[in-house]
């Protein structure tokens, strides 16, 4: 199985397992962040159905405009509007036509095969320079750990699944190791343009188009920065036309500004976006068993434990391994907030995590919320001791567990 296959096998199946919430980010996004570092893009403008919209597209003047719907989901072309309106994105030589099209879109919510059956709605529309591509190829710079460090995926069969592309014709697959603390060497740039079957003068302008997506890699703390396809056009153009970039969340105190673009209105859970504002980690499911852990892996035991003892996990909450008193109890409110929780169990080794910190946040939560579900509490680790002296000094109904089995039989005991 090559690297990118194995890659992509991996991704998928820790996506499955490991709720995992990335910054998100709609295209327009993606092409202004790219614009800034130099990359060549299409020239793009943006409607909100604000006052300055027939301005804006006034004095955008081109041969033929891409109206593109803008949602965190693929399809959008096929996709159809809850007014009947078909079709989330459009190409019209007409100017006036940009407007309208636009009005169709925005405020309203487009249905694809990757929304919700509801859809989702659309506050902005991006309309953009057409460009007439003659070839595309594929450029993807990622994290690898197999490499220790970045590795640069090139194939010259561009706009396509590149998981299929690597499984039936491996060959059109060219994988290249990066030095993070170096540029791209000259040499490598100009093999990899010419593996992608880029002629003449096409050549270095790929080079240094991927050059600088590399500089941008580097500089936004990017794990994953994917170009398909990047496409050249009849003027002899390199063009990045669609990019899909994936950041690094540990690195969000320096990339504080990209951050804040996170496009969180269209979460199907809005206590997902409020676990992700202090650092935790929520999924909710269909039980009535709310979770409370620390680490994946000890939530994905904790729930598989809950349901041999015959009940239902309500979600996934991970506080992480640096929780302070005011997270647990945030991760409380959470779990309150879902009224098919009927009991709570918390679940934490404590490694890196002091379980005196998280014995003083559970009281305290339980006492401002007048917590009126059953608490089961396991507990081991760090200040263990202590942490049971507060819970028992606390007065409160707390159901304390010797181990995992064992608070799980108390959790789903305590419904019945």
């Amino acid at each position: 199985m090559s690297f990118l296959m194995k890659a992509a096998a991996t991704v998928h199946r820790i996506a499955h397992k490991v709720p995992v919430r990335h910054l998100n980010l709609l295209e327009f996004q993606s092409k202004d962040l790219l614009q800034k570092f130099g990359v060549a893009i299409q020239q793009f403008k943006v409607l909100d159905n604000s006052k300055a919209d027939a301005d804006v597209v006034k004095s955008f003047e081109c041969p033929e405009y891409v109206v593109k719907a803008q949602i965190l989901a693929g399809g959008r072309g096929k996709g159809t509007f809850d007014n009947g309106f078909k079709g989330g994105v459009h190409i019209t030589t007409d100017k006036s036509e940009v407007l309208s099209l636009s009005h169709k879109m925005i405020g309203n919510r487009l249905i694809t095969k990757q929304t919700p059956k509801s859809g989702i709605l659309v506050n902005k529309v991006m309309v953009a320079r057409s460009v007439n591509i003659t070839r595309e190829t594929y450029l993807c710079i990622l994290l690898d750990r197999e490499h220790m460090g970045p590795v640069l995926i090139a194939s010259p069969a561009g706009g396509m699944d590149i998981e299929a592309v690597a499984e039936e014709t491996p060959e059109k697959i060219k994988t290249v190791p990066l030095d993070i603390g170096k540029p791209i060497p000259e040499a490598t740039l100009i093999e990899v343009a010419k593996f992608l079957e880029f002629k003449g003068d096409a050549v270095q302008r790929c080079a240094d188009e991927i050059q600088k997506l590399y500089t941008l890699f580097k500089s936004v703390d990017a794990v994953q920065i994917e170009i398909n396809p990047l496409a050249e056009t009849d003027k002899g153009e390199v063009i990045s036309v669609d990019a899909k970039l994936n950041f690094d969340d540990n690195a969000q105190f320096r990339q504080k500004d990209i951050f804040e673009m996170d496009v969180t209105e269209e979460e199907s859970d809005p206590r997902e976006v409020e676990a992700s504002k202090y650092n935790l980690n929520y999924v909710a499911m269909d039980g009535n068993i709310g979770c409370l852990v620390n680490g994946a892996g000890l939530a994905m035991a904790t729930m598989d434990i809950i349901k041999l003892n015959g009940g239902e996990p309500a979600n996934f909450l991970d506080v992480g391994g640096g929780v302070k008193e005011d997270q647990v109890a945030k991760a409380f409110e959470i779990l309150t907030s879902d009224p098919k929780v009927k009991g709570i169990l918390v679940n934490v080794f404590g490694g890196i995590v002091n379980c005196a910190t998280i014995a003083n946040g559970i009281v305290a939560a339980s006492k401002k919320l007048q917590l009126n579900v059953p608490l089961v509490v396991r507990l081991e680790g760090t200040n263990v001791n202590q942490a049971r002296e507060i819970l028992k000094n606390s007065g409160l109904p707390i159901q304390t567990a010797s181990d995992l089995d064992d608070a799980a039989h108390k959790a789903v005991a305590a419904l019945n």
